[in-house]
């Protein structure tokens, strides 16, 4: 849906790309598993881990020509989980929610899972999806998330904004977030098509501070019929609102969304 963006859109839009995209508030290193690289951390984060927590865990994790090595008594996913709980023991994870994510190496390529709440103090690249709901009249649903979430709460989001995990195919995850969020059945929607991508890789405050965020994103967006209205079923939203697209214009230029769905709401709106 091309349109011609004004002077204030396209200034709001490039700050917005430089905020996707800084380099870390410190130096990182490369964190491998089998010699691989999976993330990146700080060196002062491995010393407040320590030696004797990460021992009491079974694993090790020691700096070797630039590089960090996490060994332990298990295989690469028991490793970095064992990881995950040192690092939560020692209040350095993210907010855990007993959920796995995958841990690919730089091509791509699988390796290990780990919990959810691990991944951005070690800067473990992720995979979410986003969708735009669009209704006849060209109006979009977009969603409030609630005051207890981790990240960017009360902020304003796309209608449904989720992580891929371990267990999800792209499809499984549209799917399910579409359901838990928002109430609706995919296959009640029309018109579905993917969007394109957003790439993300900026810090993050988790772990005092210490991680960092890289995280590709892959939205849709589809037609939520007249009949139909979204209704959250996980408790992590607080309430929907169908806005047109001056409203949704007025809102984003405001910092009324969160800065995913900035980028989402402006690469629908072909900015």
């Amino acid at each position: 849906m091309k349109q011609q963006t004004t002077p204030l859109q396209q200034q709001w839009l490039q700050a917005q790309h430089v905020m996707a995209s800084r380099p870390p508030l410190r130096p990182r290193q490369p964190l491998c598993i089998d010699d691989q690289q999976i993330g990146s951390i700080e060196e002062d984060f491995a010393r407040k881990l320590g030696a004797d927590l990460l021992a009491a865990h079974g694993i090790t994790l020691r700096l070797l020509a630039g590089q960090w090595l996490l060994k332990g008594e298990g295989g690469a996913t028991e490793n970095l989980n064992r990881l995950a709980l040192a690092m939560r023991s020692a209040g350095l994870a993210g907010a855990w929610r007993n959920e796995q994510l995958a841990v690919c190496n730089a091509q791509g390529r699988q390796l290990a899972t780990v919990e959810r709440g691990a991944v951005r103090p070690l800067g473990i690249a992720t995979w979410a999806v986003h969708l735009v709901g669009v209704c006849a009249d060209g109006a979009l649903w977009v969603q409030q998330r609630a005051e207890d979430k981790a990240n960017n709460p009360g902020m304003w989001d796309t209608l449904m904004g989720g992580m891929v995990s371990a267990a999800d195919s792209l499809a499984e995850a549209l799917a399910r977030e579409t359901w838990e969020e928002a109430g609706l059945r995919v296959a009640e929607l029309g018109q579905l098509r993917h969007g394109g991508q957003v790439v993300f890789a900026r810090p993050s405050d988790e772990a005092e501070g210490q991680g960092y965020m890289v995280e590709r994103i892959d939205w849709f967006s589809a037609l939520v019929p007249d009949a139909l209205q979204p209704l959250n079923q996980d408790g992590e939203v607080q309430r929907f609102e169908r806005l047109d697209l001056a409203e949704v214009q007025s809102w984003m230029l405001q910092g009324c969304f969160t800065p995913e769905a900035s980028l989402v709401l402006a690469a629908y709106m072909d900015w």
